[in-house]
């Protein structure tokens, strides 16, 4: 029995995060759907999301100042918040620029890769709600998946990229939507670099 016991809210507070980004995950897929005149709320819904995973990413380090004894390494759990904010703050960077922009209507591909990254943030959840339960199968499986979906998101960015160029498109529109893509695809890599930290933490305290 422990004298002095463990502070579990971390495990709380990443599924806050985690969550976070599902429902911005979802919002973006509603945003390149959307008709352009109608994207101004989804924006603005997407920082409210990105602001309030800002919020509970500075309440963990708050809160490691604080605590005595933490659940998992310090080092792992700063590591992890800000990896899981980072994907945040990328779909939030996505939306920002498709409204910026004015961007007009979202090609197949740009709601192809915003799917990936919806179910990507679904496996980074169930990874990181398993992570508590010391369910490392689980937790594991789900950061493979992640990875499979890394590598699904860059076949469509490459070949969607590729057709921005087709025939005598307009510069602009080119300009605008490859770096849209760019933004998308860099979110599945920081989704990548955020499973790799949850398998890491799962191979270490298993």
């Amino acid at each position: 029995m422990r004298l002095l016991p463990r502070d579990e809210k971390f495990f709380d507070l990443f599924s806050s995060v985690a969550t976070l980004g599902v429902e911005a995950a979802k919002l973006q897929v509603d945003l390149l759907k959307a008709e352009p005149l109608r994207r101004r709320a989804i924006v603005d819904a997407i920082k409210r999301l990105e602001h309030e995973a800002d919020q509970v990413t500075h309440e963990v380090v708050t809160r490691l100042d604080r605590v005595f004894i933490t659940p998992l390494d310090r080092e792992d759990i700063h590591l992890l918040a800000s990896r899981l904010d980072d994907v945040v703050d990328l779909i939030d960077g996505t939306a920002s620029r498709v409204q910026m922009y004015h961007a007009g209507e979202a090609p197949p591909g740009a709601v192809l890769m915003a799917d990936v990254v919806l179910r990507a943030t679904q496996q980074l959840l169930v990874a990181v709600q398993s992570l508590e339960k010391n369910k490392d199968r689980v937790v594991l499986e789900a950061c493979a998946q992640v990875k499979r979906l890394e590598e699904e998101g860059d076949s469509v960015y490459h070949e969607w990229v590729a057709r921005l160029f087709d025939g005598t498109p307009d510069a602009l529109m080119v300009i605008k939507w490859k770096e849209i893509y760019d933004t998308l695809e860099k979110t599945l890599d920081h989704m990548e670099d955020a499973g790799n930290v949850l398998e890491s933490i799962s191979i270490k305290h298993a």
